[in-house]
């Protein structure tokens, strides 16, 4: 798969351990010009539908399993395609000394008709995510205006906003 770019913050001189989660991400078109996200209701962001790639999961399985239960979509496994990675480093929010690192693989894809219940995790929830289907314009503005106190979220929200950009520059 391409890389599409990388972010590497460098913050992490004194850290001994790395700690890696991948994950897979749907890239999802509806109504010609409308992308399915996740939108935080709580935190005010778009970010792709996806999420970790458990171990020894295929991350085409992982996309399919993410998708349906971050906004209950249905995706229809013959039409993933690859659209490149980004490799996020940093050091982790959560584990002192320890390098967060994360391959996040972003995949073309169509739905069914269907949409089902979401199946969120507990900070899934408590962010308040819904699905939305919007313009891209639409997302990469409010992803620009976005501030948080958690400076792990405002890379997430960096990276996805950069993500959205290409696609619009691809599309374009």
């Amino acid at each position: 798969m391409r890389q599409l770019f990388e972010i590497d913050l460098k913050d992490y001189e004194d850290c001994n351990r790395v700690f890696s989660r991948p994950s897979a991400r749907g890239i999802i078109f509806r109504d010609g010009n409308k992308i399915a996200l996740v939108y935080s209701k709580n935190e005010k962001y778009y970010k792709f539908p996806g999420g970790g790639i458990h171990e020894n999961e295929d991350p085409k399985d992982a996309l399919i399993r993410e998708v349906r239960e971050e906004v209950g979509l249905i995706v229809i496994p013959e039409s993933i395609c690859e659209f490149g990675s980004v490799m996020r480093r940093q050091k982790s929010n959560v584990s002192p000394h320890t390098i967060f690192e994360q391959d996040n693989f972003y995949y073309i894809c169509k739905i069914t008709d269907q949409i089902v219940a979401q199946n969120l995790d507990h900070y899934e929830a408590e962010a308040g995510f819904v699905l939305r289907f919007v313009d891209l314009d639409e997302a990469i503005h409010m992803n620009s205006a976005y501030k948080s106190e958690d400076y792990f979220n405002e890379i997430m929200i960096k990276r996805e906003t950069k993500v959205l950009q290409l696609i619009k520059d691809e599309i374009q």
